[in-house]
């Protein structure tokens, strides 16, 4: 199960106790996998900054959050072609979030510890708001190239009466730079194919005897050139549209062919171009997001700690990775072992129904022990 569940309780004597029974409980009935989760000592300031501090940094978390798993869902799409390789890609420093998450050492160099933790709020904050403005420039470039690839691909597919026919004509098939002469381009339904050999002729006057020939043909018809004199081009369209025969809007220009190829050509050279770059940028950044939105949440267990168990800070941090089918049973052991930490929110825990006024100040999940939520399925891309 990807989802763990950050928890933290006092640090004295009855409550080390506490955490020696919840383990052996777990463990014994497999209900999750248990870490030490290390937060280090910390500034704690005043209690008012604490209570501001704790409001921003929920609000800093959802964005993290939000943050990272765009960067993920963006690595799916890059990966287009191998999105069964989009979870080895997903690393926090160079190891596997889940081998990050149960082994979570404070980053000191980056985060130090003995600014404020308003300081490192900021800091966290700065960081997150710079990796989504580069996402966004990044990827608006690099899907401009890929949309205008695309769409010129989807030129290149369909059936004769709608692609382009850049890759399919030549210069040898048409009578060009002719006062009188044209040469127009018919699409024939396969029925009628014989219909076509016999009657072109006599479609319109001037039609010059002999002058078809079938170019192109998919499931559903021929590409035929025709060559006829220009002053009877509309007459001889009208009366093809009436045999069910279909002229396409089509006049050789080899420059502008050459051109349409030239550019299908780059923007697929572009494209892959930018690729290598792109992804690393993404892998990178992925690391450096994921790093820093964990070290949001030390720090929100931190300060709802302190806020909650009191000064001096004495408190103690463990990461539960839940079984799946055991999260009820995990969460009522939790209640039962750290009801005393709240009697009041472990009896309205325990009976739902229980009317406790003040109880509900937020749309918070509560608990008697602090309890954070990391879900790591919201990353899953593929």
């Amino acid at each position: 199960m990807s989802e763990f569940w950050l928890i933290s309780a006092p640090g004295d004597k009855t409550n080390l106790q506490a955490w020696e029974r919840m383990n052996t409980v777990t463990l014994k009935s497999n209900l999750s996998s248990n870490s030490k989760f290390h937060i280090p000592d910390l500034k704690v300031g005043t209690l008012d900054a604490l209570v501001g501090l704790s409001d921003e940094l929920g609000k800093l978390d959802s964005f993290a959050e939000s943050v990272i798993k765009k960067i993920a869902q963006y690595i799916g799409e890059v990966m287009e072609d191998s999105k069964d390789k989009v979870q080895e890609n997903l690393l926090a420093n160079g190891v596997d979030l889940i081998s990050y998450l149960t082994r979570f050492e404070w980053d000191m160099a980056k985060y130090p510890i003995k600014q404020p933790l308003k300081n490192i709020s900021e800091a966290l904050a700065k960081q997150m708001t710079q990796i989504e403005t580069d996402l966004k420039t990044r990827s608006a470039a690099y899907n401009n190239i890929k949309g205008n690839l695309q769409n010129l691909e989807k030129k290149t597919v369909g059936n004769l009466l709608t692609r382009t026919l850049a890759d399919i004509v030549h210069k040898e098939d048409f009578v060009l730079n002719s006062e009188y002469l044209i040469t127009l381009l018919v699409v024939v339904p396969k029925s009628s194919y014989i219909q076509w050999q016999k009657t072109y002729e006599s479609l319109s006057d001037m039609v010059v005897p002999r002058s078809t020939k079938m170019i192109a043909e998919d499931a559903e018809g021929g590409l035929f050139t025709v060559t006829l004199f220009r002053k009877v081009m509309d007459d001889f369209k009208a009366k093809a549209r009436e045999n069910r025969f279909m002229v396409r809007e089509f006049y050789f220009d080899e420059k502008e062919l050459k051109c349409e190829k030239e550019e299908l050509m780059k923007l697929a050279s572009d494209k892959k171009q930018q690729y290598g770059p792109l992804l690393r940028w993404l892998k990178v950044n992925f690391s450096e997001a994921f790093v820093a939105w964990i070290h949001v949440k030390a720090l929100r267990v931190f300060v709802e700690s302190v806020l909650r168990y009191g000064l001096p800070v004495n408190f103690q941090a463990m990461l539960l990775q839940p079984n799946r089918k055991s999260v009820k049973r995990l969460r009522d052991v939790l209640n039962v072992v750290f009801k005393h930490l709240d009697e009041v929110a472990a009896a309205s825990i325990m009976d739902p129904g229980m009317d406790i006024p003040g109880l509900q100040l937020s749309n918070q999940e509560y608990y008697p022990y602090v309890y954070f939520k990391i879900d790591l399925s919201l990353l899953d891309c593929s």
